[in-house]
């Protein structure tokens, strides 16, 4: 038996990269998952990819309430009500000052980020068991503050708060809400990012990072999405309102 074995699970930001490593990890503890990203040809091939009918996508926006509903709605007439909710969808924006912070793209990012999660949690509680789980990507940025990315600490401060509010108001249903908090991952997301630091820095900014990292290196993907498989589980029963930082002892 896996750890989630016959649970209905859905991934926000299913396509990305901790998206779709946590996807491949569900799978393999006997989960059906629904992968839910903005990019339909991204899903297609990734469900292709997974090769299994306990896979399936939707394509939406998880800022917009109507699109919202219609993955939830459809996760339960394929598979039933859900177990798991990992609301993971996120994006981010350019490192500068706040003065010079553009105002839509704060916007935007907010968005993303906490309405999707405030959605994800609306429209998905109603048709959850109880017992169940719901998973919110936060991050080191929703413990401390960096500068130069108001937008996105903003946004992964907002996700704690959200990820507390919840957890109280379902815990009489013995549903758990938790975040998970990665530091410094290996993918795109944080390498891309890293160019623009190592141009602001001077210098290499993984390997910067790599130094402030007790242990020594940036995450995979799989140590994430391990992470979340735990806090999905039956084995997380009396974990709620807590951070799991996924971060090398970076903010220990």
């Amino acid at each position: 038996m896996g750890l989630v074995e016959g649970k209905t699970c859905i991934v926000t930001g299913g396509a990305g990269s901790i998206g779709f490593a946590t996807v491949q990890a569900l799978l393999a503890e006997g989960a059906k998952v629904m992968l839910v990203d903005l990019d339909a040809d991204k899903l297609a091939q990734a469900v292709k990819k997974l090769g299994t009918d306990k896979a399936a996508f939707v394509a939406a926006d998880v800022t917009d309430a109507a699109q919202t509903r219609k993955y939830v709605g459809q996760t339960v007439a394929r598979w039933g009500k859900i177990d798991v909710l990992f609301s993971n969808a996120g994006n981010d924006g350019p490192l500068m000052p706040i003065t010079e912070y553009p105002e839509e793209l704060f916007d935007q990012i907010i968005a993303v980020h906490v309405r999707g999660c405030f959605l994800a949690c609306k429209y998905t509680l109603p048709q959850m068991n109880d017992g169940g789980s719901i998973i919110i990507t936060s991050s080191i940025v929703g413990v401390k503050g960096v500068p130069g990315n108001c937008s996105y600490v903003a946004a992964k401060h907002a996700l704690m708060g959200l990820m507390r509010c919840v957890a109280k108001e379902v815990a009489s249903r013995r549903i758990r809400v938790n975040s998970v908090n990665p530091g410094p991952v290996d993918n795109v997301f944080m390498r891309t990012a890293e160019k623009t630091m190592s141009k602001l820095m001077g210098r290499d900014a993984g390997k910067w990072f790599d130094e402030q990292i007790p242990l020594g290196r940036h995450a995979v993907p799989d140590e994430i999405a391990q992470a979340v498989c735990f806090l999905a589980s039956d084995r997380s029963s009396y974990t709620s309102g807590t951070a799991l930082m996924v971060d090398g002892a970076f903010c220990a």
